[in-house]
């Protein structure tokens, strides 16, 4: 079994001040190890500014080599929550399919869901997600689509064609 490397971004203006502890990114970390058997190479908070986002973001895919790339947080309908922007602005092309597939898997458990902006995308060969920054949210988003990590990161580093079964 191939052990993916995961970077984990929090945006968080009060996780980055240190005035809230960050447990969704903990959320993260259990799945990725328990469920995708992930080694994580990198984790950061930055606070909700769209360029620090950016730059964090570069740093993880280009320095750390991640394969695959986890925020948490900013992907709400606050006038801070700029993640996906930032995110829109990294990658070079953007799947639909997956934040479609978290908001539908966490609708089932919150209608709240449906107002995540959270986007999906790929830069080079990392694939990027935007999760939501609550625990809850992370879990019900990730789980709703963690059975297609590694089918999707085998396809991305080449190690699979696209119609394999």
């Amino acid at each position: 079994m191939q052990q993916w490397k995961v970077a984990i971004l929090t945006a968080s203006d009060k996780a980055s001040r240190g005035e809230r502890e960050d447990t969704s990114a903990q959320v993260i970390r259990e799945l990725i190890e328990e469920e995708l058997g992930g080694e994580i190479v990198d984790y950061r908070v930055v606070p909700d500014e769209q360029d620090e986002i950016i730059a964090a973001m570069i740093e993880m895919i280009e320095y750390y080599r991640a394969d695959l790339l986890l925020t948490t947080g900013g992907t709400g309908l606050s006038l801070r929550d700029v993640t996906p922007e930032a995110t829109l602005k990294v990658v070079d092309r953007v799947v639909p399919g997956l934040s479609e597939a978290m908001r539908a898997g966490a609708m089932h458990k919150t209608r709240r869901a449906m107002l995540s902006r959270g986007v999906c995308g790929t830069k080079g060969r990392c694939l990027i997600l935007n999760l939501p920054g609550s625990p809850k949210g992370v879990h019900e988003s990730l789980m709703a689509v963690m059975d297609q990590l590694p089918h999707a990161l085998e396809i991305l580093t080449g190690q699979a064609g696209d119609h394999t079964v």
